[in-house]
């Protein structure tokens, strides 16, 4: 008797679904355990005025008590401290997280549903505690903190890329963003292009000098390529690449587009290019006449208009509204960011190139 294949994969797919639900009741569990100890810790602390020292003995005396006890620490008890006082303002939150979470085997379908319903304590409890102490550290509102919190739930967040998104302030790219999308896009598009695109894009994989002078952007363009798929991960899902230096004949001459992709979620061509200095709004221009060509020659019947992305040093962003203003194709203007950018202090502290090459020689 042979086992058929979707048999297999029902089995497969069962098995993946209840880990996965497992793991999910087994984390709201663990956030729940660390709000009420950073709880009754924060009640006991300021009732008899201890200081923060007081959390050594309390970590000291539950090794004693629990030997081999691991993630109790007194600077994990600190971090939970942190976690409830960051939360207690929060009523779906703290509600829900004071509230004993039972689950058995004969739950699954009901009450864990049920508490699973509410939508912010759903992405709340898809990351881990370190997301949760990471965002609580560096963010200061609780809007902002919603922001990280549903993009890590969403998008799989490790902690490392978490860390570089609250680096690079990405939550800031939802108030101000540098483009045209709402205007010249349907609503149920502009809304997914402006979700889909970020105001500054952080590049520290790549290694290009940083200086006042403005070199060919083809340097840029060299250290994206080779790192390609590092800036897929900066530019965030759905992206696929489909080549550099793009070709597109128009008139029997030759143009090239610095980078091209595709978005599946826009079904839409997405044009990059790239400047190495400030914006000028002269780009504008090219940009739109890329995006025409695109539209005219290689975009199908059934995608979205193409979308272009001017990506830079620096923007003005009065510049690039007055840039747009009279454009009716969907553009916008992002900055990138390195971090091997060396503080002026210490650039000024090393020899040039020429100076380096002569004491090396």
């Amino acid at each position: 008797m042979e086992v058929t294949i979707e048999l297999i994969k029902q089995l497969k797919q069962r098995i993946l679904a209840s880990r996965y639900l497992v793991a999910k009741m087994a984390n709201a569990e663990s956030l729940r355990l660390y709000f009420t100890i950073g709880h009754d810790l924060d009640t006991e602390i300021k009732q008899n005025a201890w200081g923060d020292k007081i959390l050594d003995a309390v970590a000291a005396r539950l090794q004693q008590e629990l030997p081999g006890l691991r993630g109790f620490s007194a600077s994990n008890l600190k971090k939970m401290r942190l976690f409830y006082s960051a939360w207690k303002p929060v009523n779906e939150i703290s509600s829900s997280l004071t509230n004993q979470l039972e689950y058995s085997t004969n739950e699954v379908g009901s009450s864990s549903t049920n508490q699973l319903e509410n939508t912010y304590f759903f992405k709340f409890t898809s990351i881990g505690f370190t997301h949760h102490i990471e965002i609580v550290l560096k963010t200061e509102t609780v809007e902002d903190r919603w922001y990280y919190i549903n993009q890590s739930a969403i998008n799989f967040w490790t902690v490392r890329h978490l860390r570089k998104e609250l680096v690079n302030k990405s939550h800031l790219n939802q108030i101000n963003r540098s483009n045209n999308f709402k205007q010249v896009l349907p609503n149920e598009i502009s809304n997914k292009a402006i979700r889909a695109f970020k105001d500054q894009y952080l590049l520290d994989y790549v290694n290009v000098e940083d200086t006042d002078d403005e070199i060919d952007e083809r340097v840029l363009e060299r250290e994206l390529v080779l790192n390609i798929k590092k800036f897929l991960m900066s530019l965030g899902n759905d992206f696929s690449f489909m080549g550099n230096q793009y070709r597109i004949l128009v008139a029997e001459e030759e143009y090239f587009i610095d980078l091209l992709f595709f978005h599946r979620g826009l079904q839409s061509l997405i044009a990059f290019e790239l400047k190495r200095g400030k914006f000028k709004p002269e780009y504008v221009g090219k940009m739109n006449f890329y995006l025409s060509a695109l539209d005219d020659l290689v975009r199908k019947p059934h995608e979205n208009p193409s979308i272009g992305i001017i990506l830079c040093k620096e923007k003005d962003n009065k510049k690039v509204e007055y840039s747009f203003r009279d454009f009716s194709k969907p553009m916008g203007v992002a900055q990138y960011k390195t971090s091997e950018t060396l503080p002026p202090q210490l650039k000024n502290a090393l020899p040039d190139a020429e100076t380096l090459k002569k004491l090396m020689d």
